[in-house]
């Protein structure tokens, strides 16, 4: 795996510099095709130039004579010129060789001379045995007279100019590509750091338990104003979000086994309680112990089936299940709570503070009536005798009912307080029953207001323990 990605990188790395080469490449043939046109435009002009020249020359030497022959060369002429004399009567031709001798034409290059058209500008030509030429007609009186020099010396020229131009050409592509490649894996190393943080995740054991905090590209790598930035930024962003999602689940795992574990803890004592009193039953023939024996299985079948009931409620409220929505006048709903209580509880001080006029709220009156009465009951179970627990009742400008209850009892243990409404919490970890319930009564309200809209808190010091229960109207 390791090999196919280094291939990746690589192949990339190739590719970018390939890319570059390439362009190096055709912007050398460019240049070079333009700069050899030019080239050859600017050698040619000066060579019609040079025929303009010799051709006055000639034209000259021609007037001064009597017109019976052909003037010999004219003085000036350059080696390789070629001159002509064409008329109805006949045709002649020479050509200034490298020695300064005057040579006869032959005829198939006179003929070739007399297609050049008269006073129509400078003309290529191939004249057999002396090769291309640029040639100039003039019509003077009956005789045409044609006047031409070799190009041989600007295809010498341009010829050079081209294996010149392979060569720099050749070194330039060479250069840029050595460049090319150094520059381009040279700016690639980030990207390596990224895929090399990618791969230290990517080797991470992610199915065993709490990950914790992965590797990171380091932060002189994340410039978003760059690719490479960009990349990092959103591979550390992934990262970041992929360690929550795993430290999420993690903690769900823990927190299953630990309900599996307190639920099987909690319906295991009346289970037992079950189990030993059906066997004395049925070893003890007195109607009066089997009479208190049912009565106590019945006591702890009751209790199991609530426990039960509490744990499939719980359920539906994870599941999303529709509540019965409508409309509950919580003061009512918080008079008869408070009432329940001082029947149940007649040793501690009650007081009810409700606003003149109802409040009423879109909810479920059952589930509703659930979350205050697992209030009350729990700040009669964790104080003592004589402590007073007072309910208020209002209606804010903000659209919101708050339902507060408080008592001036113990409090509750500051290490407690952030796990209070966690399931299955409880303040005496040895779960006897003379210290309350199952633990899920807060769990209880603070899933059913959740899941009306609302929001339920608690503040709790020493003689101050305050339960706030917030719902939209």
């Amino acid at each position: 795996m390791r090999s196919r990605r280094g291939f990746a990188v690589r192949s990339l790395s190739v590719r970018v510099a390939a890319a570059m080469v390439l362009l190096v490449a055709v912007v050398s043939v460019v240049i070079s095709v333009l700069t050899t046109a030019a080239i050859s435009s600017y050698l040619t002009k000066q060579l019609d130039s040079k025929v303009a020249a010799s051709q006055g020359r000639t034209i000259m030497a021609l007037t001064k004579g009597d017109g019976s022959q052909p003037p010999p060369a004219p003085h000036g002429q350059d080696a390789g010129t070629v001159t002509a004399y064409l008329s109805s009567s006949g045709a002649i031709g020479n050509v200034i060789t490298a020695d300064g001798v005057l040579a006869t034409l032959s005829d198939p290059a006179v003929a070739a001379l007399d297609e050049v058209p008269a006073d129509d500008g400078n003309r290529t030509v191939d004249l057999p045995a002396l090769g291309q030429y640029r040639a100039h007609a003039s019509q003077i009186g009956p005789v045409t007279v044609v006047t031409a020099l070799p190009t041989k010396d600007i295809a010498d020229t341009i010829n050079s100019l081209i294996g010149w131009e392979v060569l720099f050409g050749g070194v330039g592509v060479l250069t840029a590509g050595g460049v090319a490649v150094f520059v381009v894996r040279r700016q690639l190393r980030p990207l390596r750091r990224v895929a090399q943080t990618a791969r230290e995740v990517a080797g991470l054991p992610l199915d065993t338990g709490e990950i914790g905090v992965t590797a990171r590209v380091p932060d002189q790598l994340t410039d978003e104003r760059t690719e490479v930035g960009q990349v990092a930024v959103a591979l550390n962003t992934l990262l970041g979000h992929m360690e929550s999602a795993l430290d999420a689940r993690h903690r769900s795992e823990l927190q299953v086994r630990q309900f599996v574990a307190d639920a099987s803890h909690e319906l295991r004592t009346p289970l037992t309680t079950i189990h030993g009193y059906a066997q004395l039953s049925l070893r003890q023939r007195d109607h009066e112990l089997f009479s208190h024996a049912m009565g106590k299985v019945m006591v702890e079948a009751t209790r199991m089936a609530a426990l039960v009931e509490d744990l499939l409620l719980l359920a539906r409220l994870d599941a999303g299940r529709p509540l019965d929505l409508r409309p509950v006048d919580l003061t009512r709903l918080a008079r008869e709570s408070v009432t329940d209580a001082q029947i149940v509880s007649p040793d501690h001080h009650w007081a009810l503070s409700l606003p003149p006029e109802p409040v009423v709220v879109t909810g479920d009156e059952q589930r509703l009536h659930q979350v205050v009465t697992n209030l009350l009951s729990n700040a009669r179970r964790h104080t003592p005798a004589g402590t007073t627990v007072t309910v208020e009742l209002i209606a804010d400008d903000r659209h919101t009912a708050v339902l507060t209850i408080h008592d001036n009892g113990p409090g509750i243990p500051a290490d407690l307080q952030p796990n209070v409404f966690k399931r299955f919490t409880r303040a005496d970890t040895s779960r006897t029953r003379d210290s309350g319930g199952s633990g899920l009564g807060l769990s209880l309200a603070q899933s059913i207001t959740e899941a009306h809209g609302g929001i339920v808190t608690v503040t709790s010091r020493p003689g101050d323990t305050c339960f706030t229960l917030a719902l939209p109207r």
